[in-house]
């Protein structure tokens, strides 16, 4: 242990779940460096949000909601999302002094000696008595593997490739997921494309009536029975449905957004269904979602038989030390905030119980 640090409490990500987390640990008295750290593999401040595509102005951001302790005011609508919330953590990591190291990877997370877990990256090893992971979804997108994939001529990229709709100038493009991003995806590269073309798995569920406190516990509560169960957790947008607003509206009056059923194979020229129909096509753009990045965990071995971590709160039930925010029904922005002052009480509560080992 001599070449290995020890702390009481390791974070980590750096995106609003680790933020949020690592400030209620510096407001309850631990002190950075000293008693935890937050380690985060992006290179700058902002999160997944950094990574975003141009085109997303922070005025198309949906229900993004400030850290805690420091509001975000005064922000350009028509801005970047990604420079007006990587401004933001800028700001708010200097603000309380969290003292964020990147880019540092975690490797993996492992059993060590006198009860501590050992995280191993890629600036050295942490030994510590509790972890919070706030790693998020970003750096895992999710590709769907189709009879034909590999013959395809022309260009398939992610959600998290999206380079903007100019990109697609000229192109016929088929866009693949009912989701938010999908969405919006349609509702920008119509204007620069030869030609595009949705489809999803299932219809898309749009919801007319405002999303209010009620709606927002209900939804939570359906994701959360998931994880409860250790089964791997579905975004909360998949139980709440789209929100039908002025901008989707009007796709749907334009035929923008009307959608086709998934496709059953994909040849060298397009997509193709069983029924004969055919869409020709020089992108496929696969807005499919993300699934949470816990790979590092492996050797704790936390997954139960239905594929997820199996989560009481925030609290990973095989392990008591280990604290999943920003992790199903925690994943939106206001879930992340309250979801890293529920972790860093029941350390406390844990850290309290249990000395440090001589």
């Amino acid at each position: 242990m001599n070449d290995v640090r020890e702390v009481e409490v390791v974070v980590v990500g750096a995106g609003q779940a680790g933020l949020s987390s690592a400030y209620h640990l510096r407001r309850t008295g631990f002190a950075p460096d000293r008693d935890f750290v937050v380690l985060d593999h992006s290179p700058a401040p902002g999160g997944a949000w950094q990574f975003r595509w141009p085109s997303l102005t922070y005025g198309k951001v949906h229900g993004m909601h400030a850290l805690p302790g420091m509001e975000l005011t005064d922000a350009d609508p028509l801005a970047p999302s990604s420079e007006v919330i990587g401004s933001y953590f800028d700001r708010y990591e200097r603000t309380f002094d969290l003292r964020v190291r990147r880019p540092v990877d975690v490797h993996a997370v492992r059993e060590g000696p006198g009860g501590r877990l050992l995280v191993e990256t890629s600036h050295g090893t942490w030994a510590t008595r509790a972890l919070i992971n706030a790693t998020g979804t970003w750096d895992r997108p999710f590709w769907p593997r189709y009879p034909g994939q590999e013959t395809f001529r022309g260009r398939q990229l992610h959600t998290a490739q999206y380079p903007g709709p100019e990109a697609f100038a000229g192109l016929r493009v088929v866009v693949v997921g009912g989701g938010a991003s999908g969405t919006q995806h349609l509702l920008e590269i119509p204007p620069y494309a030869a030609a595009t073309t949705w489809v999803t798995r299932r219809p898309p569920v749009w919801r007319e009536e405002p999303f209010d406190e009620n709606a927002g516990r209900e939804a939570v509560a359906l994701v959360e029975e998931r994880v409860r169960q250790g089964l791997p957790p579905r975004s909360v947008v998949s139980v709440t449905g789209l929100p039908l607003n002025d901008a989707i509206r009007r796709g749907l009056e334009d035929g923008v957004l009307d959608r086709l059923p998934m496709f059953d194979r994909i040849g060298p020229e397009g997509v193709v269904w069983d029924d004969g129909r055919r869409v020709a096509a020089d992108v496929i753009l696969w807005a499919t979602g993300f699934r949470p990045v816990i790979d590092h965990l492996a050797p704790l071995r936390l997954r139960e038989p239905g594929g997820g971590i199996r989560v009481e709160g925030t609290r990973a039930v095989a392990d008591p030390r280990i604290h999943l925010v920003g992790y199903g029904p925690s994943a939106s922005t206001i879930g992340a905030n309250r979801a890293g002052r529920a972790a860093v009480r029941d350390i406390r509560r844990l850290l309290a119980e249990e000395p440090a080992a001589a």
